[in-house]
């Protein structure tokens, strides 16, 4: 059960991180985005706290930063037309191969 709670945490992350993008710098012209941060935020960490109880910190941590960094990037290039060159696109793979093997050695 801690890895699901590990994996949802890490979409989560996902959520804050572009309700960040949206809120405009927490502008008060956005307010539902503040709120839309806030309790992904909470949610994820929550949920992050929960997933720690059976895996280490390290492991933990890792797994809930590589799935939110890899998804924020995602979310960057589909949503915000962010650009991503050849030698991101592989990092970013490494960093989702090395998520996995880090729950196959876990």
């Amino acid at each position: 059960m801690s890895w699901f709670y590990l994996v949802l945490a890490g979409l989560l992350e996902i959520g804050f991180t572009t309700a960040l993008k949206m809120s405009n710098g927490f502008s008060l012209e956005r307010p539902k985005y503040i709120l839309v941060f806030t309790a992904f935020a909470l949610s994820s960490f929550f949920l992050l706290n929960l997933a720690m109880r059976g895996i280490s910190l390290g492991t933990a941590y890792a797994v809930w930063t590589g799935i939110g960094a890899a998804g924020t990037a995602i979310v960057g290039v589909y949503w915000f037309n962010d650009a991503l060159s050849t030698s991101q696109v592989f990092f970013l793979a490494m960093l989702i191969v090395s998520i996995i093997g880090l729950k196959l050695v876990s």
